[in-house]
């Protein structure tokens, strides 16, 4: 959004860009009760598959959730570089819990799972939430299960939380993988965003810019809703182009033929 839409409009700073400070996260108020249900299963030491369409507020549920799990209780680690081989990925976990990661993958997984049993020691359970799980390489996913066998799997002391597109419950669900499907205890579909969550979501991000009015109408929002399809990103661009249509035709409010517009430049491009 350019400067000349900021002034037209009073806002401090472009209202749909991707970066946004924590604190102001938004969460589908029709999500609520997922992000309950998430950490739940974590306080009962439960596996979790979470999968969504992409740009469907996965990234929005899971920040939420890290920082509902960040108390002294619980130690998160977050791994999205999921395209590496099976050695490069439990290294990339032992940097991430702060370990030197040894040179063989047997000393890597061992490291890994010795820190696990020190920190249920210490009263502090271990998370590791793996997004974008669906890229995850046939040789991680063969081996991923055996992180949960402490005990003789009696004692679920790692928690796995895996994140990613509707195919990875597909991949799960072959014959390969049935041992870890079958320790994911809560398998949650995120379904698309409700058009309430649409207008909630606009209204948000609107009052975070230091919007103090509604700018878009009614018509506008339902429009909007139902181009974007419950996609975010595609509701943040479409907005966006909607609200620079608008500016330069002076208008104060973002009416239904801005919103025509920027749908029809979105779907040329």
């Amino acid at each position: 959004m350019n400067t000349a839409t900021l002034t037209h409009f009073g806002l401090d700073i472009p209202p749909f860009d991707k970066d946004i400070d924590a604190s102001q996260l938004w969460l589908p108020p029709s999500k609520q009760q997922t992000i309950t249900e998430i950490v739940e299963a974590v306080a009962a030491r439960q596996w979790l598959l979470i999968t969504g369409e992409s740009g469907g507020g996965k990234s929005s549920l899971l920040r939420a959730v890290r920082q509902c799990l960040s108390n002294d209780g619980y130690r998160l680690t977050y791994c999205h570089n999921t395209t590496l081989g099976r050695r490069d990925f439990y290294r990339q976990i032992c940097h991430a819990l702060g370990l030197n990661p040894k040179a063989t993958a047997a000393g890597v997984f061992f490291a890994i799972t010795t820190h696990v049993t020190e920190l249920t020691r210490d009263r502090v359970q271990p998370i590791l939430l793996i997004d974008e799980a669906h890229l995850l390489h046939q040789e991680v996913l063969d081996h991923l299960h055996i992180l949960g066998n402490y005990e003789w799997d009696r004692a679920p002391l790692l928690t796995i939380i895996l994140s990613g597109l509707p195919e990875l419950e597909d991949q799960l669900r072959l014959r390969r993988n049935r041992s870890l499907y079958s320790r994911l205890h809560r398998r949650l579909r995120l379904t698309a965003l409700e058009s309430s969550d649409t207008v909630d979501y606009i209204k948000h991000r609107l009052t975070h810019a230091g919007a103090d009015r509604e700018f878009f109408t009614t018509d506008a929002l339902g429009l909007l809703h139902e181009a974007a399809g419950g996609n975010l990103r595609d509701l943040d661009r479409i907005a966006s182009t909607a609200m620079g249509a608008a500016a330069k035709k002076g208008q104060q409010l973002v009416e239904r033929d801005a919103v025509s517009f920027a749908i029809r430049l979105d779907t040329n491009h």
